[in-house]
């Protein structure tokens, strides 16, 4: 039995066993291939180079226990390989936060924002920053700002350290402990926010990968909207005059344009469509909620 050989086994497994995708992977061959690679220490990023390399029985027994513990616990992969990876850089996560998987990742890398931004562009937040991903990857795509990073839950922002240090931008990234904009210290320029938006009804049927995060990274009350409307309330009052939020909202959209009919909204592009992430600007906010 070869790598390829091994992944494919696998993929028909997780099949089998209906497990649910969607934290760094979309489906079973994918996932495989990411705990068999991981699992023997290979490049994630070379199938093609080892796909030949043969795979010894006592490799083939810790593939089958971590693909067996994947199955019994149902628990992301991201959470067995304390592992996971935005726009190819690596995070370390575990069980204090959600798996990273935001588009405003893709926004930072392909600079889809930066017309927005400028030379005025100095002070940047990510709320509700998790892990703390969307801090590092906006402190490497505009290498001369500021980030804080806040979050309420101090789990989170404990793995939030982690990744700041890892990556080795403690002197550009501070960590905060704020419930929204309540403790964070604008005035800020860029607002970066993956808030809890997923309404109740999707909440109680969300598969078990998804049970296993923390709820509060997820749960946005009845529409989604809970966290969001205070968000929109307060944000103004922490943006420079020029500045803007960029909202990842999922797959509410619908309930987003009910709550705030009349807020005057730029959706961005991502590679899910157009209806996950969007743009709003200090005036449009000062405009709907001053």
């Amino acid at each position: 039995m070869n790598v390829l050989d091994r992944i494919q086994a696998g993929a028909r497994q997780l099949d089998a066993a209906g497990v649910a995708f969607g934290h760094g992977t979309a489906n079973a061959f994918d996932e495989a291939a990411w705990l068999v690679l991981w699992r023997l220490a290979l490049p994630l990023d070379d199938l093609d180079g080892v796909a030949g390399r043969a795979v010894t029985p006592e490799e083939d027994a810790r593939i089958g226990a971590l693909l067996d513990e994947r199955i019994a616990t149902r628990r992301p992969a991201a959470y067995l390989t304390r592992e996971a990876w935005l726009q190819g850089v690596p995070f370390y996560i575990d069980e204090r936060s959600i798996v990273p998987r935001s588009f405003i990742a893709e926004l930072l890398a392909d600079g889809s924002i930066d017309g927005w931004l400028g030379e005025h562009t100095r002070r940047v937040l990510d709320l509700c920053t998790g892990n703390g991903s969307l801090a590092v990857l906006a402190a490497m795509a505009y290498p001369d700002v500021a980030v804080d990073a806040a979050d309420l839950s101090a789990d989170a922002l404990a793995v939030a350290r982690i990744n700041v240090d890892r990556h080795a931008l403690q002197d550009r990234i501070t960590l905060l402990t704020s419930d929204g904009c309540a403790s964070v210290c604008g005035p800020y320029d860029l607002i970066l926010c993956n808030p809890p938006y997923v309404n109740a009804a999707s909440m109680a049927a969300l598969p078990a990968e998804y049970r296993a995060e923390p709820e509060m990274a997820l749960a946005g009350g009845a529409d989604g909207m809970d966290f969001i409307r205070t968000l929109l309330r307060d944000a103004p009052a922490c943006m420079a005059q020029d500045a803007v939020l960029v909202l990842e909202i999922g797959n509410e959209q619908a309930h987003f344009e009910r709550a705030f009919p009349t807020l005057e909204t730029i959706w961005l592009e991502t590679s899910a469509g157009d209806d996950q992430v969007l743009l709003l600007t200090r005036d449009a906010l000062a405009s709907a909620f001053g």
